[in-house]
């Protein structure tokens, strides 16, 4: 069937609030509003406002008020508008979801879903377009999420739901207008490996989430130039896919990491580091990485799309590395 990533994640969120009476979503404007960009859209209808809870402009009340629902044996999800305004819940978040079952000996569970939209690429300017997954990342006890295809948009809730621990799901602004077939009854999907999307022999492409299409993009224009990559779609960012990953280099030998954050201390620094303890004597060439400028996101289009990783730079950025045959 033919759905939308917004679809995908709303179909998702009916499902997880149909079958379990523990589940409830909050957050500011989920309810008739049906969320600032449109997720939860009819669900206030179907499952009353006790199931779909607006919240006041307060990310660290709802957010802490999650946590101690999860704490009380329900299971929250929770909606953060934006990346940047999830700084707000920050305390919540690495002082509160991700540490309790470490501070209490393990007799405490924080099973919290917490969603927010992510990314730049819609004109939104720099308070609601930061790419600071690798933040999150960098967090222990919490894992980290970034669907970047429909059946990921469809399948990644019900996982993380069940998981004990909080995980953290991203979810990328340029992508809830993307369409495409989905197969019907589509169902939970692996929230723990990372994903090759085409396979190649020249180059590997690392990215995650809304730079998944534009790595596949990348592809396409390699392949006019008779390099073919293989695109790996990260999926999981905490805990990171070492195995696949690595697989993947030993097949290509030369990988470019794709992350639309800064590049200093970076989620793609991560990636690239763990590539050179791992898989060095595999590379016929130094990684690449292709990151977002490292200025304040502009709202200018133009500018905008200048200072975010495109196809033509990862194009750019593989085919310098597949230059350097050994």
């Amino acid at each position: 069937m033919t759905t939308t990533y917004r679809e995908a994640l709303r179909d998702a969120l009916r499902e997880a609030l149909a079958a379990d009476e523990r589940v409830f979503l909050i957050g500011e404007d989920v309810g008739a509003y049906g969320g600032a960009f449109g997720v939860s859209l009819g669900l206030v209808e179907e499952f009353g406002p006790l199931r779909v809870r607006n919240t006041p402009l307060s990310e660290s009340a709802f957010v802490g008020a999650g946590i101690g629902a999860a704490l009380a044996g329900l299971r929250p999800i929770v909606e953060v508008m934006t990346v940047n305004f999830s700084l707000l819940a920050l305390d919540q978040i690495l002082n509160n979801a991700a540490t309790l079952r470490h501070m209490s000996g393990g007799q405490l569970s924080v099973p919290l879903v917490i969603r927010m939209t992510t990314g730049a690429g819609r004109q939104l300017a720099a308070q609601h377009s930061h790419s600071l997954e690798g933040w999150y990342a960098h967090i222990p006890g919490i894992r980290v999420l970034a669907p970047a295809t429909l059946p990921d948009a469809r399948g990644m809730l019900t996982p993380a739901l069940a998981d004990p621990d909080p995980v953290v799901i991203f979810e990328h602004g340029s992508l809830y207008n993307v369409s495409g077939e989905l197969e019907a009854g589509a169902g939970p999907v692996d929230i723990s490996s990372a994903a090759v999307l085409c396979e190649g022999e020249d180059v590997t492409l690392l990215a995650y989430g809304g730079s998944v299409p534009k790595a596949l993009d990348a592809a396409e224009l390699l392949a006019s130039d008779g390099v073919t990559a293989e695109v790996v779609d990260l999926r999981s960012l905490r805990p990171l896919d070492d195995a696949t990953i690595m697989a993947s280099v030993a097949r290509t030998h030369r990988a470019v990491v794709v992350d639309e954050g800064w590049r200093t201390g970076s989620l793609a620094a991560e990636v690239c580091t763990r590539i050179t303890e791992q898989a060095f004597w595999d590379l016929d060439a130094p990684v690449a990485r292709v990151c977002g400028a490292e200025v304040p996101i502009p709202y200018a289009a133009h500018l905008e799309q200048a200072a975010l990783p495109q196809p033509e730079s990862i194009t750019a950025a593989a085919r310098e590395v597949v230059g350097r045959r050994g």
